[in-house]
């Protein structure tokens, strides 16, 4: 499986913003990911920053206004706008909204977005001012009854000093968009996958809790696995450091039980879950209001056993005659197999992935795992040693077999 960006020719449109350093970048990362990017600059564009740049960080050919008038004359344009597979411009500023909007056509990179067939993406860029103003709203609301994607802008300070809506997205949402933009219409499309991830969180008191070491990188990588195989995609998630994938829903949760009740709203009408989160098995009978004192006479904390969430999707399943494929995960440090396969048999599950954290390069907070994963049938699947996003590509794609009616 890979990046649905991979391979696709991006048209990159570069108007007059004071954002357009920040373009050199979000090229950059398009190309990082596969993407075959062309910049075209406007004459505005390149008194902030030359073609060159652009050339340099995509290695593709960066076009400017001499572009148009030169040796290929009038045939350049529909040459780049036959080739795009998508047209992204960003930054776009007041002016070339108001030029696409009206199909004024005075410059290559507006004469090149008439040539285009392929999906638009605008991601705005302007003083505050300027994009509240009634012209630019009437402007980009006539593109977005055309079909035009629009991205941000966001809030934030602006050059002029002020403070509002009008800042450049960041590279890496604009990217994550475009990565979802490609996906659509994948494998799994019309399938809706829900994804546990994260550690939970059971308050003893205001500023202590009970959690573990998960960093959710895992689920995380599986959310995106599931997004690339045009799914969609619900993930659950316990507190984390990270941002979730530009598409998917988000359910933000903190403790077990409430976990527990995200999961059972959503998989009514889902078609997978993926239990990836590390659900703590115990939690404080109660939790103090206020701060425990360090010399206090507490010297006890008691306990009370959390839901066991897979076993009551297993519950309602059967109850339901629910057509779902569920996934688990077991995360061990002793036995791993033997207790895999025991987690396997007792809550009904068509797969699980298993990991020895013992292992300094597979278990809680690193990049990387080795899974074994097991499956309902009995058969069995090592994985060496790889990436988080390699193991959700693996695990994907035994759910696009199962789903799509595939031999497994």
């Amino acid at each position: 499986m890979t990046n649905p960006i991979e391979g696709k020719h991006i048209i990159l449109g570069v108007s007059g913003s004071i954002a357009v350093y920040k373009a050199a970048d979000l090229a950059s990362k398009l190309s990082q990911q596969g993407a075959i990017v062309n910049a075209v600059l406007t004459e505005s564009a390149c008194k902030f920053v030359s073609p060159l740049t652009f050339q340099s960080v995509t290695g593709q050919k960066a076009y400017n206004e001499s572009d148009l008038w030169g040796r290929e004359g009038h045939v350049v344009h529909i040459h780049l706008g036959h080739i795009a597979e998508a047209l992204l411009i960003a930054p776009a500023s007041a002016n070339t909204i108001a030029k696409l909007a009206n199909g004024i056509a005075d410059n290559l990179l507006s004469v090149t977005s008439l040539a285009a067939t392929c999906p638009v993406v605008i991601a705005p860029a302007m003083d505050g001012g300027m994009y509240a103003h009634v012209a630019t709203q009437t402007n980009i609301q006539i593109l977005k009854d055309r079909g035009v994607h629009f991205l941000g802008p966001a809030e934030g300070h602006l050059a002029s000093g002020l403070i509002g809506p009008g800042r450049f997205e960041s590279g890496e949402l604009i990217t994550g968009y475009m990565r979802w933009l490609f996906s659509r219409g994948g494998s799994l499309a019309g399938k809706k996958i829900v994804v546990t991830a994260g550690g939970t969180q059971e308050p003893i008191d205001p500023v202590r809790m009970i959690t573990n070491r998960s960093s959710g990188k895992q689920g995380y990588a599986l959310a995106q696995s599931a997004l690339d195989t045009g799914a969609d995609v619900t993930l659950i998630t316990a507190p984390t450091n990270l941002e979730p994938p530009y598409g998917c829903k988000v359910v933000a949760v903190q403790q077990a039980e409430q976990m527990h009740q995200a999961v059972m709203a959503e998989i009514k009408d889902a078609h997978a879950l993926i239990m990836s989160a590390a659900v703590a098995d115990f939690t404080p009978h109660t939790t103090e209001k206020e701060k425990i004192k360090k010399d206090s006479a507490l010297n006890a904390i008691e306990l009370d056993p959390t839901v066991d969430i897979l076993k009551q999707v297993k519950a309602y399943k059967d109850q339901n005659k629910l057509e779902i494929k569920v996934i688990g995960f077991a995360a061990e440090s002793q036995s791993l197999k033997e207790n895999a396969v025991k987690k396997l048999t007792e809550k009904g599950l068509d797969m699980i992935a298993a990991n020895d954290i013992t292992q300094s390069e597979a278990g809680f907070a690193v990049d990387t795992n080795q899974v074994l994963l097991i499956f309902g049938n009995g058969s069995m699947e090592s994985l060496p040693l790889m990436s988080k996003a390699e193991v959700a590509d693996k695990i994907i794609q035994h759910v696009d077999a199962w789903l799509m009616g595939g031999a497994e």
